[in-house]
């Protein structure tokens, strides 16, 4: 075999595992600075309909959400001035990394609501009991532990908290294999795991929303 067509073969296969896993691009320092200039690009926010989509939670003054998989926080703004400055807004993330560009823009945009919080691959480490809703934006298929992400998530709701997740369809996602779940089967997988379905939303050809209640 000629060294040619060995690194061809190689290339392949790491393209192919690349597409096979979501947090591929993740697993480096390098790698998530390249992710964060798509996730910090000014025109993400437009194209994403953030403003849409957080007019859609109906969330009031005072409450407490919480934005699972953060990232670099460009869904921040818009949760920090729906929930006024005696909500609270969580921007959890696992990487300490995209939680330090998260302090950075709260300097910057003066979003005193916003507390940051690392949490874990397993557990979202969140407040007990007291969040209004929790919003994961494009991150529900990065979880690696859904089974145990969602209970964490459930605890940190009160009684009458929802659990919004927005995510792409598997058949017109990012690339191939790169999306777990089909929204149908993403709802079955959360309803399994203490939450009801409420409302299941076509935002675009892309994205849903589906909004789940305590059980």
């Amino acid at each position: 075999m000629t060294s040619y067509i060995r690194i061809t073969i190689a290339v392949l296969f790491a393209l192919t595992l690349l597409a096979q896993d979501p947090n591929a691009g993740y697993k480096t320092k390098e790698g998530r600075d390249r992710v964060a200039t798509t996730l910090d690009n000014p025109t993400r926010a437009e194209s994403m309909r953030f403003r849409e989509l957080v007019a859609m939670l109906k969330l009031k003054p005072g409450d407490h959400v919480a934005d699972i998989g953060s990232g670099t926080g460009a869904l921040l703004p818009f949760l920090s001035q729906a929930v006024g400055p005696n909500g609270r807004v969580y921007a959890e993330d696992i990487f300490p990394d995209y939680l330090d560009r998260i302090r950075t823009k709260i300097v910057a945009e003066k979003m005193s609501n916003v507390t940051p919080v690392l949490g874990t691959e397993t557990t979202p480490l969140l407040p007990r009991g007291q969040l209004s809703m929790a919003v994961t934006v494009d991150a529900y298929h990065h979880f690696d532990q859904p089974k145990e992400m969602l209970a964490g998530i459930r605890e940190s709701l009160a009684p009458s908290g929802r659990l919004v997740i927005v995510d792409f369809y598997k058949s017109e996602g990012p690339g191939p294999g790169h999306i777990r779940l089909e929204s149908d089967e993403v709802a079955r997988e959360v309803e399994q795991n203490g939450f009801k379905l409420e409302s299941n939303t076509k935002l675009s050809q892309r994205q849903y929303a589906l909004v789940f209640i305590r059980k």
